[in-house]
């Protein structure tokens, strides 16, 4: 499948319009640039002591997604996420300060902390860089009944404010992220009562329960959400994505790696959209954020969902070629990867 370059053009020239809603866990991401000709040996412990010459800062998790719809040129992004009121907070919120980010929906409060995922990179002379143990920080207990009340009085408040809405359930325990039971019940109530609306649900570990919503996941997520081990055969996998979208009446999208997106229609039909050949090392990390991106774009400016998977896969087939590093993909790359595809 390959769509006409103009229709391409007419797509991207509609993402500046676009307000879209965003729903889950805002992670900080920090690296950590550790030189290793540097190295000395700590006095008190006898241990040696990495010395850090360099801190980047940037959003994750929820924050991947923003920084790849902000590349594609999306208008304006509505974040609903709990941060700590602590200095990885205030870091996080000046790393968002070059995106189109409005943030009154953001809830900060003291008994949370701002989740954070600090990456120490370390560099030796002539050798690539080693990611060493990383470091996570979040609050591992459910949000407190006030800060939920806040939560779903924003959802409620924004809700029609936006063309249409991203869910990321980052956390893996239970009931202790922003998507949580509670959230669920909302977000599923609005999306019932304007059906309308695009609502698009991405879940590490539960995205089996959500009832509602475009499910989006890779083939492991959906083989979970169903039962199945992550190993199952594709066959399997297409059956978990139709099982999906038959319980939430919706479009489900299911990245199968280099294969390319499996759109599945409730009650209809199932394929997969092909993925974007790329030639030389890949790193996958955020990759599927970004076909996200592409694909809720897409949708919202007009395209049907085998059109949306087809721009998510050339986004995605941009961000991992971009090595080490978290990649996004601006609109006159995804012109020049389709462009490439005319032999």
């Amino acid at each position: 499948m390959i769509i006409p370059l103009d229709e391409l053009q007419a797509l991207l020239a509609q993402f500046p319009q676009r307000r879209i809603g965003l729903v889950g866990d805002l992670f900080l991401d920090r690296y950590l640039e550790i030189d290793a000709a540097r190295d000395e040996i700590s006095i008190e412990t006898g241990l040696v002591a990495y010395q850090v010459t360099a801190v980047r800062n940037s959003p994750g998790a929820l924050g991947t997604v923003m920084n790849n719809l902000a590349a594609l040129g999306v208008g304006q992004l509505v974040p609903i996420a709990v941060l700590g009121d602590d200095g990885h907070g205030d870091d996080l919120l000046r790393s968002m300060q070059e995106l189109p980010v409005d943030g009154q929906y953001l809830v900060r409060s003291a008994e949370r902390l701002t989740p954070t995922y600090t990456k120490p990179m370390r560099h030796a002379a002539g050798e690539p860089a080693v990611e060493l143990n990383r470091l996570d920080v979040r609050s591992r207990e459910p949000l407190t009944p006030a800060i939920q009340r806040q939560v779903e009085t924003h959802l409620r408040r924004a809700f029609l404010e936006c063309d249409g809405w991203i869910v990321l359930d980052q956390i893996p325990e239970t009931e202790c992220g922003v998507v949580n039971r509670a959230t669920r019940a909302v977000l599923q109530e609005l999306a019932a009562t304007h059906p309308e609306k695009l609502v698009v649900i991405d879940s590490r570990r539960h995205l089996g329960v959500f009832e509602f919503g475009c499910a989006k996941g890779n083939r492991a997520e959906f083989l979970g959400a169903v039962g199945e081990p992550e190993d199952a055969s594709d066959e399997r996998a297409m059956e978990a994505a139709r099982q999906l979208a038959e319980r939430t009446g919706r479009t489900s999208f299911c990245t199968m790696g280099p294969a390319g997106i499996l759109v599945t229609h409730p009650g209809g039909p199932q394929r997969i959209v092909p993925g974007i050949p790329v030639e030389g090392p890949v790193d996958i990390v955020g990759a599927g954020d970004s076909a996200t991106s592409g694909i809720v774009a897409a949708r919202l400016s007009g395209a049907d969902d085998w059109t949306a998977a087809y721009v998510g896969n050339l986004v995605a087939s941009i961000t991992v070629q971009q090595i080490g590093t978290t990649g996004v993909a601006r609109p006159e790359q995804v012109l020049e990867q389709r462009r490439k595809m005319e032999g």
